[in-house]
């Protein structure tokens, strides 16, 4: 049996191992790249400007969603504020485990859809949003509920959403740069490489095609890494808010097994739900390189981490 601390500590480093890892990769590729793209167009090193403009443009849509992401995710689900009388556990739940977690009450909504699941969302945890739906209501118990809105507001007070807004922007920003790149080197434009003897613009020139097309792939699995982690850290912080794992452990368990996919969800909103909410994308996810495109552990690995703790 693990202490709750101690596997707090070891998720936490092991995320911050994956992150540092992917802000090293993405400097290193976007160097790369914005030397390759530079060098294309008639420079010896450099190319940074495209990098300025593939920042702005990723760092705008990012900022956008950053800013707005509750307002968005809130609209795509078709969401209802939270009812103090027809809601009255999930809001007597939620105003409990703040007061126990030291975090201002966040905004509660709820989805009408008889699917068990449940997000968070926000910038930060004065501006954070709980939302269940009433299939999550209604068919978990009291202690199950707590585990998962404790879960969500983990999320909160780890500022993931911030943190995963930071990743998207690095990946938008290399995916970008390698699009770019290609799409320079298929229309043309670029120097005559006739007549060039430069031997380390060769050299660039190769790891520039080599990073356009596998750097947006790894840095898109590292994201996806740094996701899982994030899930692990807030099923760790669910037990330490409510002191005790077994609720958490049933509410996966108990959400995994109902077959009823989620219709207010769609690719995009995915991520954020406690489980994925696409019950096809969690059957077929079998094997170790099919998990490296999830944006969730296995189910199995986190109810065995939990009983860890208990």
């Amino acid at each position: 049996m693990q202490n709750i601390y101690e596997v707090q500590q070891s998720n936490k480093l092991k995320s911050a191992v994956i992150t540092v890892f992917f802000l090293a990769f993405s400097f290193f590729s976007i160097y790369i790249l914005g030397n390759a793209f530079g060098y294309y167009n008639g420079y010896e090193v450099g190319g940074f400007g495209y990098v300025g403009i593939a920042l702005i443009i990723s760092g705008i849509s990012t900022f956008v969603s950053y800013y707005y992401s509750d307002k968005i995710v809130l609209g795509i689900s078709g969401a209802r504020v939270a009812n103090s009388k027809e809601d009255k556990l999930f809001t007597s739940v939620a105003e409990n485990l703040c007061i126990g977690a030291g975090l201002p009450k966040p905004k509660l909504y709820v989805i009408e859809d008889s699917a068990p699941n449940a997000f968070a969302t926000g910038r930060d945890p004065k501006h954070a949003v709980v939302c269940v739906t009433t299939g999550l209501l209604d068919k978990l118990s009291r202690t199950e509920l707590e585990g998962v809105i404790a879960h969500e507001l983990t999320h909160v007070k780890n500022y993931d959403i911030r943190l995963m807004s930071i990743v998207s922007v690095m990946v938008g920003l290399i995916a970008l740069l390698g699009d770019w790149f290609f799409r320079a080197r298929l229309f043309g434009g670029g120097r005559n490489r006739d007549n060039d003897n430069n031997q380390l613009g060769a050299i660039i020139m190769v790891f520039g095609i080599i990073f356009a097309i596998l750097s947006p792939i790894i840095a898109t699995l590292i994201q996806l890494a740094i996701s899982r982690r994030r899930e692990f850290m807030a099923d760790a912080g669910s037990v330490t808010i409510t002191r005790q794992p077994q609720g958490l452990m049933s509410a996966l368990a108990k959400i995994s097994a109902d077959h009823e996919p989620l219709e207010a969800a769609n690719k995009a909103t995915a991520h954020l739900y406690i489980i994925n909410p696409f019950k096809s994308d969690i059957k077929g996810s079998i094997g170790m390189f099919a998990n490296l495109f999830n944006t969730h552990p296995p189910i199995t690995q986190r109810i065995a981490l939990l009983a860890k703790m208990a």
